[in-house]
Parts: structure tokens; sequence; C-alpha cells
């Protein structure tokens, strides 16, 4: 009986987390640069003299989704697209280097370039980028910064520091939404990436495809709500039976 148990609980508490995973992809099926997130579960036996039996059903992540999102032609000169696998590298609230596909730039009143959702942008060097008092800024192809003053000639003032992540040094998502290298160390520099300017790349969620695996989870989770209630009825009717040879 309580193998049944052990399976339908452990079930439930699976088909509720991947809908806590889909309700998130769907949330953010606007958002630019947004990667869904990926979910599989396996069978881990439960340890324990007498209880090899049970098996728990547990997730285990399968990251995320590298299929490019759409790109959206703004035709703004702080608006740029990862060409390729590469990822622009920010600084995240805790000081530390993350990544991101979000190429939504802005400048802050300082004069700190920014992502749209207030993240510092990083250099090659890994230093913050700062543009002039009143300059026209625009990005070039290879990530360049250029900024124009009045009638001034337009200056290099940094370069955007793109990353390509790897097999040897893969990344993944982190708690506030930015990717980092699993190893846990910054990645190096990508001179060879480019983006495409006045461009912004969107989320690679499937609205439609996202609300069938909702529904198809949530039916799951109701069946294995109805194998416990069954559990519960079975545990009592043998309750009974043995009340009755006693």
């Amino acid at each position: 009986m309580d193998r049944l148990i052990y399976t339908a609980m452990t079930g439930a508490n699976a088909a509720a987390n991947r809908q806590a995973i889909l309700s998130n992809n769907l949330a953010n099926a606007s958002t630019n640069g947004f990667r869904a997130q990926l979910e599989t579960y396996r069978a881990v036996p439960l340890r324990g003299e007498g209880a090899t039996t049970r098996v728990f059903a547990v997730e285990s992540s399968a990251g995320f989704s590298d299929k490019a999102g759409p790109a959206t032609r703004t035709g703004r000169s702080l608006d740029a697209m990862n060409v390729g696998n590469s990822y622009f590298a920010v600084q995240g609230q805790d000081g530390t280097e993350g990544y991101t596909r979000n190429g939504q730039f802005e400048v802050s009143p300082d004069g700190t370039l920014l992502t749209g959702t207030g993240s510092v942008v990083l250099s090659g060097d890994g230093a913050p980028i700062v543009v002039p008092t009143n300059a026209e800024v625009s990005i070039g192809n290879d990530g360049s910064i250029s900024a124009k003053v009045g009638s001034e000639p337009a200056t290099t003032i940094g370069r955007l520091k793109l990353v390509t992540p790897n097999a040897e040094d893969p990344i993944r998502r982190s708690e506030d939404g930015l990717f980092r290298a699993l190893s846990g160390n910054p990645l190096d520099n990508d001179d060879t990436a480019r983006v495409q300017v006045g461009a912004l790349e969107g989320s690679n969620v499937n609205p439609i495809e996202t609300m069938v695996g909702m529904i198809q989870t949530a039916r799951q989770f109701e069946a294995q709500m109805r194998l416990l209630q069954t559990a519960e009825s079975n545990d009592r009717s043998a309750g009974q039976l043995l009340s009755l040879q006693g």
C-alpha cells in the first residue's frame, strides 16, 4: 500500500513543480532574450532497509532551451541582438558577472550603460561602460561602443563583453534570471562574436505549446491525487477487514 502512496505522492509533487516551471515560462513569453526552462524527471529508489521497492519521482533539470527567439526590428541605436550563441556580460545584483540575451540598453543619469532591467553592462575587461554627458551612443556589429558629443567626431569608449559558452564550461540559469558559468568563473571574452544593431531577440517560449503542457500537467496532478484517494480507500477497507477477523 505504501508503495502506491510513495509513487503517487512524489508524482503529484513533480507535477506541481513542472506546473510552476511552465507558468514561469509562460509569464516570460514576452521577455526579451528569455530562454525557456526545461525539466525532466527520474525514478529514484528510497534508501533504507526494507524500503528499496519504494520509488520517488525526482525532478532533474535539463537546463534551458538554447533555440534562438524571434528577432524584432526596432531601429533604436542602443538595441542589439546576439548573433549565434553569444551572450552579453553584465554585473548581477550580487556583484558577480552574469550573462543575458536581452540587448535592450539605456544610459543611466550618471552615464553608466545599463540593461533594461537595471544591470550594469560590462566591457571586454570586465569594467562598467561609462558614456560622456550628452553624447549620442551607437553600437557597432563587433560590440564596440561609440560616443559623439555635439559636432566632435565619434570616439570609441569601450566594447561590449560578448561570451560564447561551450561544452567545457557551460552556463546555467541563476535565481536572479541571469546565466552564469557552471565553473563559477567568468567566461572569456569572445572577439569573434557579433551583434545585430537596431534589433532585439524575443523570448523563445512557445505560448501554445506551454499552455498545452500546463493542461496536461494539471490532468497528471489530478490523476496522482486520485491514486492517493484510492490508496486511502484501500487502506480503510483493509483496516475494516482486519477488525472483522480480530
